[in-house]
């Protein structure tokens, strides 16, 4: 298992945990990251993670990425 912000770009990804407080892990989960969902690392700019999940795009901070283990 590695973090998100680890994953290489253009691969996707089954999301393995999610870590974090319990009010971090429900903002993630309304972002569309849940436990066994696919989700695809498009790109790593400055301190933001934008991936591709559930058929729309979502930019997190490399911190909240860092709570993700793909």
């Amino acid at each position: 298992m590695m973090t998100l912000s680890m994953s290489l770009i253009g691969k996707e990804s089954i999301i393995r945990k999610i870590g974090g407080k319990p009010e971090v892990r429900k903002f993630l989960e309304n972002l569309g990251f849940v436990v066994g969902g696919c989700v695809t690392v498009i790109t790593k700019t400055g301190g933001s993670v934008i991936v591709g999940i559930k058929g729309s795009r979502v930019a997190v901070s490399s911190e909240m990425a860092n709570k993700i283990m793909v």
